[in-house]
């Protein structure tokens, strides 16, 4: 069967119908079809050009120059080297047999008869003998005939051209890093006939490695090379029938070595600005060679990725649509240090990468290709070949946009989206965040509303969450991940927003929504390990790369996942540079780093003999320790107003203290701006969750906390974590009947937000769903709808979320000293027998707020409660039984004024009644 074009890269024309998802091997290319990014072009060229193209249709043997009937003729001394060899193959074509308007041999023979004769290559050598074992006089006979050619036909040119012009060399341009490139214009290469001599062989070694996708460096062996004598053109492009160099005034058709290798030497002063005529069976394209291209990474570039210290690694790894001498298309780079070979493979080549095998930069393990037009939206991978010549398919660990899973190929692309949060981002940094009110709404995007994309979510959540007085929205990982029920948090695409609701810039679309409705985005950042699928991090190529070479500290004990190896300077640049990108890229305004205490602790899931200790013995992981560190640091430092959030559920000393601040173990802080308590959530809702005539025995619980409250800088989270796999979810866990459990999810969380700390609510809890969260459906949004016949339940404790957000917003007392024992003072901390808690807040004013919980289903008129003497009265500010939330109506309409009988140690008290399973927060009137 005649074999099928394998087009390449190049051009303008329209891609063929592109494939949902790569391929694990290249399939066969399909019959017929125009390669992507080129076009077929009519003949540029009239009377000057040589008339050696090959021309489509059926291909024949051709018989060599100079023979006949097969038989090679002799030649005489003085002639020159044969104008074509003919190649290895039934393929080979010459120039002379292509139908050129005059033999080169034939003119030799005229010039030098009776001289001695030397015997032609026979039909079917596949290059010229060694030079060594030419005769003297064949090899003094081609220099000067070479020397001759190109004077006549320079002359030759001269005189058509309508003005005369002297060569030039190409320019010089200087490149981003101030490579020097030969993009510069050439004078017009001389008309007429041009004799193509035979290339160089390459070694058995070379042609080999080249054609098993295993050479370092192709561009040693490809695109056009300066020679003794002309230069040099050699191309690989599989199923093509024949290849022709295109240059101003010059199209000469190359020698077809087999296997896809087409090449011949042109008698030229220098490299001229080239392109390639392929012909196939059915087309014929016109492309540039991506192996005539320097690299576009400069020598910082690689220094700074060989240090582990590229802050912007995706700038120069991946895929980067860009325009090099002239042409548009896109580079490809990507990190495979233990790759013997890197092919690009994608839908603008068939998912055939022999014809676009990359070049290795130095001892970086960076491999680099130049793909002339290859446009963005255009699918792509890696192919790589593995230390044992077995060959991977792989996504780009760099990609910025992937395909939607199950689909899992990478995508070429690029932003465009123009930010009008200008206002906000200048504003951001004016407060630190620990001193600042954070009242966070945690969000996974895919089921809030499911089916709605980005930009669909971009016209409904920042209203919602504005309305509902959150300053912030934690979205649960959105970057690319191939199992929806893994919630984002097994990561295959560090670098790509999920494709599920649209590309990045539409993600760009609504972070740029939320923050011009004033609310700010935090994003779950998930650098603790990733999944073992054979398309993505794991083996990458062929050897454990970004995870650790022993088992014992690459396999996590509890996901069946991967560990990152932090030890390894790339790897740790990958991952600081993912932070960083985030924030800078998309707008971010804090990373919730996921798992922190599964990367501090070697030992963490793991029994004895299953984990092996420190350089010091410990049980810590230095290299994790020091990398969270400088991921800290750099995103600090680069991006004002950013903030970092640990979940991280031990008691590791320094979460959140500054990395130069050394701690009594002997670390500096790992430089977090705050922590997730999980010690108050696990603890107080354990407390809620008791009948109230237990809790008394499990007051402590609640206080507790209070204990290490200023060790950190602290998130309260009631999270995705808290209402999923049979733990119920808020309003659920509380005990009693409907009224009951809603009642005390009201006071839940009025105690929240009035504990010092921040606060955290997953979606759902801020309208008493019952149901535990699934990521199938999401939250369960018809029990808001008024025909409902319980809608007025969840709807008033919507509206007391929105009360005490907004209480809270304008009451510093409540997040201004929230870091600092300055803040807080307990009231009645030991009123267990009543299951009361009273305690004030200050803001740095001294202002107090009073904050009372109650969490019997009891009313208690005339309790007692000491407070401060300089107030002259107290008013309620928030009751969480107000009968518009649902509630009994229980409150304090007057003010209360404080009496001189001292209390809780207090000089004053007051009077007041305290509803039923309630919290009532009172402010000076």
């Amino acid at each position: 069967m005649t074999p099928r074009p394998t087009p390449a890269s190049g051009g303008d024309a329209p891609r063929p119908t592109r494939r949902t998802s790569s391929p694990t091997e290249a399939p066969a290319p399909p019959a017929r079809l125009p390669v992507p990014g080129s076009e077929p072009v009519p003949d540029p060229v009239t009377e000057t050009v040589a008339e050696t193209a090959v021309p489509p249709g059926p291909r024949k043997r051709p018989k060599a120059a100079g023979t006949t009937a097969g038989k090679p003729k002799a030649a005489t001394a003085d002639s020159p080297r044969p104008a074509t060899v003919p190649a290895a193959g039934p393929k080979t074509t010459t120039g002379a047999a292509a139908g050129s308007k005059t033999s080169t041999a034939k003119a030799a023979r005229a010039k030098t008869a009776g001289a001695k004769a030397a015997p032609a290559a026979p039909a079917g050598a596949q290059a010229a003998p060694p030079k060594a074992e030419r005769p003297k006089a064949v090899k003094k006979a081609a220099k000067e005939t070479v020397k001759e050619t190109v004077r006549k036909t320079a002359k030759k040119s001269a005189a058509k051209a309508p003005t005369k012009a002297k060569p030039v060399k190409p320019r010089a341009v200087k490149s981003k890093d101030d490579q020097v490139s030969p993009a510069g214009p050439v004078a017009p290469a001389p008309a007429g006939d041009l004799a193509v001599l035979p290339a160089a062989p390459l070694s058995p070694d070379d042609r080999g490695r080249l054609l098993h996708g295993a050479h370092h460096a192709p561009h040693d062996l490809l695109g056009a090379h300066p020679v003794p004598g002309g230069v040099s053109f050699r191309v690989l492009r599989p199923h093509a029938r024949a290849v022709a160099v295109l240059a101003p005034g010059l199209r000469v058709p190359l020698l077809d070595e087999g296997d896809g290798l087409f090449s011949g030497v042109l008698p030229l002063p220098d490299v001229p600005a080239y392109r390639l005529r392929v012909t196939y069976d059915d087309n014929e394209i016109d492309v540039d060679d991506p192996y005539r291209f320097l690299p576009s990474l400069g020598d910082l570039d690689l220094h700074l990725i060989g240090e582990g210290r590229h802050e912007e690694l995706w700038k120069v790894l991946g895929a980067q649509p860009m325009t090099l001498q002239d042409v548009a298309g896109t580079r490809f780079s990507v990190w495979a240090p233990n790759a013997r070979g890197v092919r690009v493979v994608g839908d603008f080549n068939y998912w055939d990468g022999a014809g676009c095998p990359m070049r290795s930069l130095g001892g970086t393990g960076v491999w680099e290709l130049f793909l002339p037009g290859v446009r963005e939206g255009a699918l792509y991978k890696f192919q790589i070949t593995r230390p044992d010549g077995s060959h991977t398919m792989r996504a780009d660990p760099m990609a910025r946009q992937a395909e939607v899973p199950p689909a899992n190929a990478s995508v070429v692309t690029s932003s465009r989206h123009v930010w009008q949060d200008a206002a906000w981002m200048a504003s951001r940094a004016a407060r630190p965040v620990h001193e600042a009110p954070l009242s966070v709404y945690e969000v996974h995007l895919p089921s809030w509303r499911p089916g709605l994309t980005y930009r669909q979510l971009a016209e409904q959540l920042p209203t919602y969450v504005a309305d509902l007085g959150f300053t912030h929205v934690e979205l649960m990982p959105v970057a690319e991940h191939p199992f929806g029920g893994s919630w984002g948090y097994q990561v295959t695409g560090f670098y790509a927003p999920t494709s599920r609701m649209g590309t990045p810039d539409d993600f760009r679309f609504l972070v740029d929504s939320l923050h011009r409705a004033g609310i700010g985005v935090i994003m779950d950042w998930v650098p603790a390990h990733f999944p073992r699928d054979d398309w993505a991090l794991a083996e990458f190529d062929g050897r454990p790369l970004y995870e650790h070479e022993d088992p014992l500290k690459s396999a996590h004990p509890d996901w069946g996942t991967l560990e990152f190896d932090y030890g390894r300077t790339e790897v740790r640049n990958f991952l600081v540079a993912n932070a960083t990108y985030w924030c800078e890229e998309f707008h971010i305004d804090g990373l919730r780093v996921d798992a922190v205490a599964s990367m501090l602790y070697l030992d963490y899931s793991r029994e004895e003999g299953q984990w092996v200790p420190n350089a010091h013995g410990g049980r810590e992981n230095l290299d994790a320790v020091a990398f969270l560190q400088e991921m800290n640091a750099t995103v600090y430092r680069r991006n004002p107003g950013v903030v970092t959030i640990a979940e991280e559920s031990t008691a590791w000393d320094g979460v959140t203290r500054a990395t130069h601040h050394m701690g009594p173990g002997g670390f500096g802080g790992l430089g977090f701006g705050l922590k997730w308590n999980m010690g108050w959530m696990h603890d107080s809702l354990d407390y809620v969750s008791k009948e109230p005539v237990h809790r008394k025995y499990h007051h402590h619980e609640m206080t507790f906390s209070m204990v290490y409250a200023y060790s950190e800088n602290y998130v309260l989270p009631i999270s995705h974590d808290e209402v999923v796999h049979g733990k119920r979810s808020l309003v659920s866990k509380m005990p009693g009947d409907w009224w009951q459990q809603r009642a005390t999810h009201r006071a839940y969380l009025g105690f929240m937000w009035a504990h010092p700390g921040k606060q955290l609510l997953f979606m759902g809890q801020e309208f008493a769903q019952g149901a535990e969260w699934s990521e199938a459906h999401g939250p369960d949004w018809w029990l808001l709808d008024p025909s409902y016949g319980a809608e007025a339940d969840h709807r008033g404790v919507r509206d007391l979320v929105r009360d005490l957000n907004t209480v809270y917003g304008a009451t510093p007392a409540l997040w201004e000293r929230d870091t600092v024992p300055e803040g807080f003072a307990w009231v009645a901390g030991d009123a267990a027998e009543d299951n009361v808690f009273a305690f004030l807040r200050h803001d740095a004013a001294g202002n107090p707020l009073l904050a009372v919980s109650h969490f019997s289903p009891v009313v208690r008129p005339a309790y007692t409660l000491g407070v401060p003497d300089d107030v002259p009265a107290w008013v309620e500010v928030l009751n969480t039984d107000a009968a518009g939330y649902g509630g009994g109506g229980v409150h304090n309409p007057e003010p209360l004024k404080p009496e001189s009988h001292p209390s809780h140690g207090r000089p004053a008290s007051i009077s007041l009644t305290l509803p039923p399973l309630a919290t009532v927060w009172l402010r000076p009137a």
